[in-house]
């Protein structure tokens, strides 16, 4: 019978220790993933720019009561087209989006109890990410200068390999206004 050496002894207890320092990592930053209002907080002031063909105006408070709230709103041809409502909440998750739809005449495009809710992913210097609930579209927003805000939608596609990824593009670019 052979009997393990205090060299196998050894390594199987390295291996131990590194197999736990790193489950203990990843719980660890997992713990740490949640965001603030703060994360947010460059949304805060009027941006317009164009989208289909007509102007596209965003405005957004600063963080306060655990909430930063919004709008935006298109138009085409000199008439309203749509207008969005956002909440964004402060929760333990950290922050949360929801936002309704409606077109003119204050119609709203989800049901009444009901909103789009989108969670918070992750945030870096002047870029935060959120989830759609149903984690069918992630949405960017970025502040690319202190005048350029954009918002970018993205989806999961497969690419070669077979392996999804989430691809990005801009679906709004706001400059600051007065």
């Amino acid at each position: 019978m052979n009997r393990p050496t205090t060299g196998h002894i050894w390594h199987l207890l390295t291996l131990i220790f590194v197999i736990l320092g790193l489950g203990s990592q990843t719980s660890f930053s997992q713990a740490t993933k949640t965001g603030t209002l703060n994360d947010i907080s460059f949304l805060d002031g009027r941006w317009k720019g164009t989208h289909n063909g007509g102007p596209i105006e965003a405005s957004w408070t600063a963080p306060e009561a655990n909430n930063i709230a919004g709008f935006i709103r298109m138009s085409k041809d000199d008439k309203p087209s749509l207008y969005e409502l956002f909440a964004f909440e402060q929760t333990e998750k950290g922050p949360v989006a929801h936002v309704k739809h409606f077109k003119p005449g204050m119609i709203s495009l989800e049901e009444k109890d009901i909103s789009d809710t989108y969670n918070f992913i992750e945030a870096k210097k002047n870029q935060a990410l959120f989830e759609k609930d149903d984690a069918s579209i992630r949405i960017i927003y970025e502040l690319r200068t202190q005048n350029q805000l954009v918002i970018q939608r993205g989806k999961l596609e497969d690419v070669a390999g077979g392996v999804p990824k989430w691809v990005f593009v801009d679906l709004f670019i706001f400059k600051r206004i007065p």
